[in-house]
């Protein structure tokens, strides 16, 4: 396996709604701020991989086939990923195989998503349209009919653990991060929610969209895009001399998926308490860099619900399961404290566009790298009815 590097990062501003541009359009603007940024033309491209999560979102049955020329990728090779809200995660790994495997030295890494054109007439709101969409993805026989949705799905999770390990997810800790998410997203200029100030007290007083999980603690539809390049030693080292940039270096790589249906047994079934997925991943990655969860500086987590963030980092060894409370009464992950988690504000404030959410997410880590000379950082993607799909990647500045 070849050596893979990230060398550019681009983004479009993050939405509600991008009313006057096309998924196409969004694409193009990610993937040209990408080139500026990496230093070099579209034409050097050897291919890309793109991350669209769903064909019911933009109309369209495979939705990438007008992205080819649009992008600079015109009788090259452009693959589609979809994997749930592990989409864009799983995009990168597929991204990091092509370089890896030494079948091309440059590609494009792409995510992109257009959800809320979308709309319910009867109820003159996207949001039901939006949230049956995403109930497709569910089992068509026997959850689906039942009204089986994403808030419920991982209010699942979250109850059990709580079931196994009561008084943790304390809802005053939660209400905490939340608090931290909203001041750590106003420094990123694409958030969504850019602008807004939530505290601890009025997610305390936010409703349930079901229980245990409130309106605050939950991310929010996103229209927007985001691309990386991945590159080859080689040919990272001799962009570096075109741009005296270093290069950040991809040094592990972890993946898992769950069973879909529920038990006690873990390598049978799906353990209701716990997110196996994201435990595995986690493994697998910092195995791979030789590295420990406590070389880590800084990390962008999925964070669909806060609860769900809570646990995941339960999962990955930054707390032991069942004390997750300690991330903010240690102060672990608060201003000052020895991780800095999901400065872009994460997936609540930042916001969710799915097919590129995770590279968002690689995008936030390189800044704070190079901005606050961080040497390690990891970016983790999660999916799937019940969590299910895990992803996970050490990213390093020098190797």
């Amino acid at each position: 396996m070849r050596d893979v590097a990230v060398i550019g990062a681009g983004m479009t501003p993050c939405r509600s709604r991008w009313l006057e541009k096309t998924q196409w359009e969004l694409a193009q603007m990610a993937t040209a701020e990408a080139v500026k940024d990496a230093g070099i033309h579209v034409d050097e491209l050897d291919g890309g991989v793109v991350g669209i999560y769903n064909d019911i979102f933009e109309f369209q049955a495979i939705p990438e086939s007008g992205l080819q020329g649009i992008i600079g990728l015109a009788n090259k090779p452009l693959k589609r990923c979809s994997s749930g809200g592990a989409t864009g995660a799983y995009t990168m790994l597929e991204g990091y195989t092509w370089v890896a495997s030494g079948l091309y030295d440059l590609v494009l890494v792409l995510g992109v998503e257009k959800a809320l054109d979308c709309y319910d007439f009867e109820a003159q709101s996207p949001t039901p349209a939006v949230v049956q969409t995403i109930g497709y993805s569910w089992d068509p026989w026997f959850e689906r009919p039942l009204g089986h949705h994403a808030s419920q799905s991982y209010a699942q999770v979250v109850a059990a653990y709580m079931d196994e390990h009561p008084g943790d997810l304390d809802p005053t800790v939660r209400a905490k991060i939340v608090e931290l998410l909203c001041e750590q997203a106003q420094s990123n200029p694409y958030a969504q929610r850019l602008g807004e100030k939530v505290t601890a007290d009025q997610v305390l007083r936010s409703p349930y969209v079901v229980y245990p999980i409130r309106k605050l603690e939950t991310c929010v539809y996103t229209e927007g895009a985001c691309a990386l390049i991945f590159a080859s030693r080689k040919m990272a080292k001799r962009i570096q001399k075109r741009t005296g940039r270093d290069p950040v270096w991809i040094t592990g790589v972890g993946a898992a998926n769950e069973p879909y249906f529920v038990g006690r047994d873990v390598n049978r079934f799906k353990v209701l308490h716990r997110i196996y997925s994201d435990y595995i991943a986690f493994q697998k990655a910092l195995k791979m860099a030789k590295r420990s969860i406590n070389d880590i500086q800084v990390m962008e987590l999925h964070d669909a619900f806060v609860p769900q963030l809570m646990i995941t980092l339960a999962e990955a060894g930054v707390v032991p399961l069942g004390h997750a409370n300690d991330l903010v009464n240690e102060g672990i992950i608060m201003p000052g404290g020895r991780l800095l988690v999901n400065p872009s504000g994460g997936l609540v404030f930042g916001g969710h566009f799915v097919g590129g959410s995770n590279m968002m997410s690689t995008w936030s880590v390189m800044r704070e790298m190079y901005s606050r000379g961080f040497e390690r950082g990891m970016i983790h993607g999660t999916g799937a009815s019940l969590s299910m799909f895990g992803v996970a990647m050490v990213l390093e500045r020098r190797v």
